[in-house]
């Protein structure tokens, strides 16, 4: 059962409704620890001084902001609370907007809100007003010791709370070399071939459709060795790299192809996970003989 991480209210106006905020994600990537090859120990990371090489305990640190090369300007804990925002408990909406009009570069992180103790009433009300209008609202708030901009926005039954970028923490594309400029213009068959592409190509969002394979193949991989198997490792085939194509036979191609539906088979192929390594594991394992699995004592 999740626990709630933060706990206080939504505000708009006069209105004020208690929440917990929950998170709505969690990362399934594969976590590894580094050990010692010769004896399978623990490494653990030390803080070490760059000038005299010593170890340094944790009240002998400072935290230092680096001016120019080498040079450090340090503060104190606190210098820098005086500057902490305070926290306040409430998620304050200061605007509403259309949910269009924010790009997906300003997301970071997904919470979920559901209403404290007796406040299911305002806050079903507050979601469908928003459902209704098809809104969201624009707001601040602070969590643990940082404050945020964020969107609050229905999302199902629920309404969630999506931190997000400031204007300046977004790359500018007049910073980048490259893109795109008006010599580059497709002509107009080739752009009326892609948009048949694109249709052909087209379905609905499903996310279970989309599995993470390198986590689902390191998983079976794991699996095999904790079994015993021994595992040798094989090259992996090399790319071959971009040619540069006639684009209108490759559109061309690719339009049949995917009107055969042999171009979504190819990316199902492609694309399809290693279950079979869990599947040979398990087999491996139910055939092993049971003196297999118990460990050799060292003579002596």
């Amino acid at each position: 059962m999740p626990r709630p991480i933060w706990s206080g209210s939504i505000s708009f106006g006069l209105v004020s409704v208690p929440v917990k905020l929950f998170s709505a994600t969690s990362q399934k990537e594969v976590r590894f620890h580094m050990l010692h090859d010769e004896d399978g120990g623990r490494i653990h990371q030390k803080r070490v001084c760059s000038i005299d090489g010593d170890e340094v305990p944790w009240e002998h640190i400072v935290k230092g902001y680096e001016i120019s090369k080498g040079r450090y300007v340090t503060v104190t804990r606190e210098e820098l609370e005086a500057f902490s925002p305070r926290g306040t408990k409430a998620i304050e909406i200061e605007d509403f907007v259309d949910l269009a009009q924010i790009d997906p570069i300003y997301y970071e992180s997904t919470y979920y809100l559901v209403p404290d103790k007796g406040a299911s009433k305002p806050y079903a009300l507050l979601a469908e007003a928003m459902k209704r209008a098809g809104k969201v609202g624009v707001a601040r708030f602070v969590l643990r010791t940082k404050e945020y901009l964020a969107a609050v926005r229905p999302m199902g039954r629920a309404l969630a709370v999506s931190t997000m970028l400031h204007a300046d923490e977004v790359v500018s594309q007049d910073d980048l070399d490259g893109l795109p400029d008006a010599h580059s213009k497709p002509g107009e068959r080739e752009l009326k071939m892609a948009e048949q592409l694109i249709g052909s190509l087209e379905a609905k969002f499903d996310p279970k459709k989309y599995k993470d394979q390198y986590r689902e193949q390191v998983l079976a991989l794991l699996e095999r060795k904790a079994e015993g198997e021994e595992i040798v490792a094989e090259e992996p085939a090399e790319e071959p790299r971009g040619k540069v194509v006639n684009l209108m036979d490759a559109l061309q191609k690719s339009l049949a192809a995917a009107k055969s539906g042999e171009l979504r088979e190819r990316g199902e192929i492609r694309h399809k996970p290693a279950t079979h390594h869990r599947a040979a594991a398990r087999t491996a394992r139910a055939h092993k003989p049971a003196k297999a699995h118990s460990r050799k004592r060292k003579s002596g």
